[in-house]
């Protein structure tokens, strides 16, 4: 499948970011969303992630899509600084929420210095106008964080609105719904 759903809160440097994740994860596993221990059913990180569970079917819109008995299943948590986006046919363009012009070859250009955690923020070129690199507009929807949700090949079952707007109060946070093609 080759697939990844990801919930990526829309902040840079999220407080306590390892405690969330726990406590997500806690609230994953009571819904029974994922297993409760790592195991080698994930894509990266030496493939440790949550493998799915049986709930999962509850919280998307086409279950029988879900990834159920393939190697590659689960949720893996990212807990360092990471830039999400779609990849297939991403188009790296932004816009200012306060000139409104377009200005994703700045923004893009900067994230070599927001990946090493130099700045969260980002200076619009045209008005100056500076925020969190996430409170930008982009044409697709994609987040940078220390924080990230990557669900494996569960792109075709499509998560629910509902369990992403429920995601984001558990956050206490907005969020982004990246839908990434490998």
């Amino acid at each position: 499948m080759n697939s990844q759903s990801i919930i990526v809160p829309q902040i840079s440097s999220f407080p306590a970011h390892e405690a969330k994740a726990r406590a997500i994860l806690r609230w994953l596993v009571k819904l029974d969303v994922v297993e409760q221990n790592l195991t080698t059913c994930g894509r990266s990180f030496n493939r440790m992630a949550y493998a799915i569970a049986p709930g999962a079917r509850r919280f998307v819109e086409h279950p029988d899509a879900l990834p159920y008995g393939q190697s590659v299943n689960g949720l893996e948590i990212v807990l360092k600084r990471c830039i999400y986006t779609p990849q297939q046919g991403f188009k790296e363009e932004a816009g200012c929420p306060e000139c409104r012009r377009e200005i994703g070859e700045a923004l893009f250009d900067s994230l070599e210095e927001w990946m090493p955690g130099h700045t969260d923020n980002f200076i619009c070129p045209e008005c100056r106008h500076e925020d969190d690199i996430n409170g930008f507009l982009f044409l697709d929807p994609c987040g940078f964080s220390n924080l990230g949700f990557i669900f494996s090949d569960w792109l075709d079952a499509g998560l629910k609105t509902s369990f992403v707007e429920e995601f984001a109060e558990r956050l206490d946070r907005p969020v982004s719904y990246v839908k990434a093609r490998l």
